[in-house]
């Protein structure tokens, strides 16, 4: 007579997504053979979470989150169990002394972290700090700033707040409103410009600090090298309008 048993085909599988009682960021989506005893698939998992098999405890939920079964019976094969491709297989630990217990595998503020004096550090060799040394040493210009807190200052002499200016390239056109270095930007000197039309990035606040006062999209901090002052008055915007 034949066995109407609970039969598996060899090649069947499927994929679940695995999450753990005390490791809350544990989520994994694993593919388990259906032939696999439960005992197997525990063996599978302890390599991943830590959790020995003799201390855990799975149940299976479905792709709604509700509980379908606690499989207690390690030699079973998880087919008997009947999951489905998206369903969830929980991990209980059941051992109060494990490694995942605590939490401790996810904070990490309790690690203690390693530190060194500059004294110390100054003595080693070895070092990066030893090697950037040396190589300055040997090519002194090769760690220089590349741009200096005085880069185009002179170029600010004859430039001051309150002169009319026109920037190049683009020919536009505004007024100056600051000059001098900017602690949000790049070292050297740099000039802050109010557009007459909307042709800036920010109202003469940059990152935070506020170097000028201006109208939306009206400012805009331009290298002293890009600014030209002088008689540059307020283009009439139908000017070129053919008539």
């Amino acid at each position: 007579m034949a066995s109407s048993r609970f039969q598996i085909q060899p090649d069947e599988a499927v994929l679940l997504r695995v999450t753990h009682s005390n490791i809350k960021s544990f989520s994994a989506e694993i593919r388990f053979s259906l032939q696999s005893s439960v005992e197997a698939v525990k063996d599978k998992l302890w390599r991943k979470c830590g959790t020995s098999v003799n201390s855990m405890q799975l149940e299976l939920y479905d792709d709604a989150n509700s509980k379908i079964s606690n499989l207690t019976d390690d030699s079973r094969p998880l087919g008997f169990y009947s999951p489905y491709d998206g369903y969830r297989l929980h991990i209980i630990d059941l051992d109060p002394s494990s490694v995942t217990a605590g939490g401790w595998l996810e904070d990490i503020s309790s690690v203690e972290k390693y530190s060194i004096s500059e004294e110390a550090y100054d003595k080693r060799d070895g070092t990066f700090r030893k090697f950037k040394e040396k190589m300055a040493a040997q090519n002194p210009s090769a760690f220089a700033p590349k741009i200096t807190d005085d880069y185009m200052e002179d170029l600010c002499a004859n430039i001051k707040v309150g002169d009319r200016c026109e920037i190049d390239p683009g020919e536009k056109r505004g007024v100056v409103k600051y000059v001098g270095r900017a602690e949000t930007l790049a070292p050297g000197f740099w000039v802050g410009v109010q557009f007459d039309e909307p042709f800036g990035k920010h109202d003469g606040m940059v990152k935070g600090v506020r170097y000028f006062d201006s109208p939306p999209l009206h400012g805009a901090m331009i290298r002293p090298d890009k600014v030209k002052v002088g008689d540059y008055p307020e283009r009439d915007p139908f000017e070129e309008e053919e008539i």
